[in-house]
C-alpha cells in the first residue's frame, strides 16, 4: 500500500488596473488583473502551497520568495512544475487536486476546461484528476466588492514506490 497525504492551500491578491489576470495558467479578459510579486495566480499559488504542504515542505513564498528578484512578474505555471519536481525529489507524485476560486468578476466557469487542461500538462496529470470550481462570495467581503480573488486547493499526494533498479540494484 502506498502512502498518501493531503495538503491545504489558499492565496488572495487585490485587483488592480493595468495588470494582466491570470487564472489557472490562463489568461482570463478582463479589465482588472491581480497585483503581485509574480504573475500572481492565485490558483497556481494555492495549489503550490497545498502540494507543499502535503509533502511537509513550509510554503510557496518559502520556496520563491517576493524578494528575489528572479521571481519578479515570474510566471507561476514554471513555479508550479518547480514544485512537481521538489516533491518529486521526496518521492512523492501528485494524485489530484481540488480547488475553488472565489471571484465576483469575471465569471470564471467557461475557463475552467482551459485550466484544467494548462495545470495537467505543467504538472504531468491526468486531467480528470483536477477539479476547479468558481464561485462568488454573493457581493459579500473584499471578493463582493470586486476588490481581490482568492483560491483555496486541496492537493492529494503519493509516496512513489521506487524500483530497485532505482538504487542501481538488481
Amino acid at each position: 500500500m502506498s502512502k498518501v497525504r493531503v495538503g491545504m492551500g489558499y492565496d488572495v491578491h487585490q485587483l488592480v488596473s493595468g495588470r494582466d489576470l491570470w487564472i489557472g495558467g490562463i489568461k482570463v479578459p478582463h479589465t482588472f488583473g491581480l497585483l503581485g510579486h509574480s504573475d500572481a495566480d492565485v490558483l497556481i499559488h494555492a495549489i503550490c502551497d497545498a502540494l507543499l504542504g502535503a509533502a511537509n515542505m513550509r510554503d510557496i513564498g518559502y520556496h520563491f520568495p517576493d524578494t528575489a528578484a528572479e521571481y519578479k512578474n515570474a510566471d507561476s505555471k514554471v513555479l508550479l512544475g518547480r514544485v512537481v519536481k521538489l516533491i518529486g525529489k521526496k518521492g512523492y507524485r501528485v494524485g489530484n487536486i481540488d480547488a475553488t476560486i472565489c471571484a465576483q468578476r469575471p465569471k470564471l466557469n467557461p475557463y475552467i476546461p482551459q485550466m484544467q487542461q494548462c495545470l495537467a500538462e505543467v504538472m504531468g496529470i491526468p486531467v480528470d484528476d483536477i477539479s476547479i470550481k468558481a464561485t462568488t462570495t454573493e457581493e459579500l467581503g473584499f471578493t463582493g466588492r470586486e476588490e481581490g480573488i482568492s483560491a483555496y486547493a486541496v492537493a492529494l499526494i503519493e509516496k512513489q514506490k521506487l524500483s530497485r533498479s532505482f538504487f542501481g540494484l538488481r
